[in-house]
Formats: C-alpha cells, sequence, structure tokens
C-alpha cells in the first residue's frame, strides 16, 4: 500500500492511525484493537466490518 495513501487513512471508529500489515492483508488499529481486510487493494473501512486482533493489542 503506497505510504502517502496509508497517511491519509484512519480508523473509522476512532480516527486514529493505520498500520499496513502486508502479510495477512489487512489495516490494523492498534488503539481499538481491530483489523480491517484490504481486498483486491482497496481498504475496507467499514466500521461493522473490523475483526479483533487477536491478541488485542495493549500500550
Amino acid at each position: 500500500m503506497n505510504p502517502k495513501l496509508l497517511a491519509l487513512l484512519a480508523c473509522p471508529r476512532c480516527k486514529g492511525p493505520l498500520e499496513h500489515d502486508r502479510k495477512a492483508g489487512q489495516l490494523l488499529c492498534l488503539a481499538e484493537s481491530l483489523a480491517y481486510p484490504v481486498e483486491d487493494g482497496i481498504a475496507m473501512l467499514l466500521p461493522a466490518l473490523g475483526r479483533p486482533i487477536d491478541p488485542p493489542v495493549t500500550s
């Protein structure tokens, strides 16, 4: 994923930054411990599509 595009994207729930997990093909919101799928290069940033990260990320 283009780093400039990733800098513009935000979590649909908390509006925080996202990290790209290339291996799993998803975007991660560490603040909410959620993963959003990336399908065919398109980030699926709908709140209903956020899956809990297992195990949750703790600060």
